[in-house]
């Protein structure tokens, strides 16, 4: 996947209010705000000084002329902070057949209605092969070594997902929570059950129900994003105790 227009560099002022951020521009130091496309808490990708990388529009119906779409972490590694991004490069792959484990399916569609009052991100269907319900997640969180976390803050949403994923597999299609690391220092994957203990409850018990958990990384530039290659997700439990 590649961005519609070049990413300008700036300088990360302050992330607020949730979707705002002012930037100062690396080429004029002019100071602007610019669309951040994340709802997270953004551990560890929104400090003040940050080099970041917006997409510039002249779209006469959008407010804010630049959109946030990566966090610079070094001289080589990168984080896309774009959560609408992962889904376009998911796709992208699984029309291209590159995720193995999903590779037999060659109808792709996306956000379809299932379980109550949601949308899957994708529905495979192939001849001979049952159905397969494919959620999508990015990770953006790395806190020790190489370890990517999911998640970031509290996602009623996502335990959601894994809920209706499981009666989905239990039922007897194929469920999928496909989780793609938009970062590119991590090596491996775990839930984040300090910061969100309901959904790495739901999370083992979408497990055991037989939802198959996927975890693929990406290259990510300033030029577009791809997925690359497999990441193993911890096999143990990753529910923790609750403190009283």
């Amino acid at each position: 996947m590649r961005f519609q227009t070049p990413l300008v560099p700036a300088r990360l002022i302050r992330r607020y209010k949730r979707f705002l951020a002012d930037v100062a521009l690396e080429d004029t130091g002019q100071e602007v705000t610019a669309h951040c496309p994340n709802p997270g808490a953004m551990l560890g990708l929104k400090d003040s000084g940050t080099r970041v990388w917006l997409e510039p529009n002249d779209d006469p119906k959008k407010k804010l002329k630049y959109g946030w779409r990566i966090s610079e972490l070094t001289d080589v590694d990168f984080a896309c902070i774009d959560t609408g991004l992962p889904n376009r490069v998911v796709k992208e792959a699984l029309l291209a057949q590159k995720i193995v484990e999903l590779s037999a399916y060659k109808s792709v569609r996306s956000e379809v209605a299932y379980g109550t009052g949601s949308r899957v991100d994708f529905l495979l269907t192939q001849t001979g092969l049952p159905d397969a319900y494919v959620e999508v997640k990015s990770v953006t969180l790395r806190r020790e070594t190489d370890w990517a976390e999911f998640p970031d803050c509290v996602t009623k949403r996502g335990a959601k997902h894994l809920r209706e994923l499981s009666e989905m597999a239990q039922g007897g299609a194929r469920a999928v929570m496909l989780y793609l690391v938009s970062r590119t220092d991590c090596g491996r994957l775990k839930m984040a059950a300090d910061l969100d203990p309901d959904y790495a409850e739901a999370f083992d018990a979408a497990r055991a129900n037989g939802v198959e958990m996927l975890c693929y990384t990406c290259d990510i530039s300033n030029a577009g994003m791809a997925l690359t290659t497999p990441l193993p997700i911890d096999p143990s439990p990753q529910m923790v105790a609750r403190l009283v």
